[in-house]
């Protein structure tokens, strides 16, 4: 099953389900730090992190490979009136992004990995700007998960490839199998 297929069928069933997408609870807790202005959401899902930077006062543009999460984010963008732009894009090609140099005041990845992303990460985020990402690493407590190794950062992986910028939270949690990195992009 090509990746937009199987996302489609995973995002079908969570909303038939009923469950009611949730922000995620450390971007949450940090968003005293965040006051507003670009942000960025990769593989934004169905949109939970999108809604709540747009009531944060962020312009925020969502990407996600499923047409179906798209629409969610879009009905939900209407809907409740939010500074929510969802785009459809295949994230294996990032360039496809359209996104300038030192644009974007946040962006935000949760339980996406790919590491070819970094350079243009950091790339897109303004000085003083904010990254936040959040997904599964290798955790010996957590070798069962249905997650091939690919997609798990190594141990303190995040740390090693934001060394040069402001870490302001890091989390490796070994029962849940997630890392956690929130940090500022300093002068270069």
């Amino acid at each position: 099953m090509d990746p937009r297929s199987k996302w489609n069928s995973k995002y079908k069933e969570r909303l038939n389900s009923f469950d009611v997408p949730e922000a995620n609870a450390r971007l949450k807790n940090l968003s005293h730090n965040l006051k507003g202005g670009a942000a960025l959401d990769i593989a934004c899902g169905l949109g939970a992190n999108s809604v709540f930077l747009s009531q944060l006062g962020y312009h925020v543009e969502a990407f996600d490979i499923s047409d179906v999460a798209v629409n969610h984010v879009n009905e939900l963008t209407i809907k409740h009136q939010l500074s929510v732009s969802p785009r459809l894009c295949d994230l294996t090609d990032w360039r496809n992004l359209n996104v300038n140099e030192n644009s974007v005041d946040l962006v935000v990845i949760t339980y996406y990995l790919d590491r070819s992303i970094f350079p243009f990460i950091k790339s897109c985020i303004r000085e003083n700007g904010y990254f936040f990402m959040e997904t599964f690493y290798r955790s010996p407590q957590t070798e069962q998960q249905n997650v091939s190794d690919q997609y798990k950062l190594r141990s303190k992986e995040l740390l090693a490839e934001f060394s040069d910028w402001q870490v302001l939270y890091y989390e490796e949690n070994e029962r849940e199998g997630r890392q956690t990195i929130f940090a500022r992009k300093t002068k270069s």
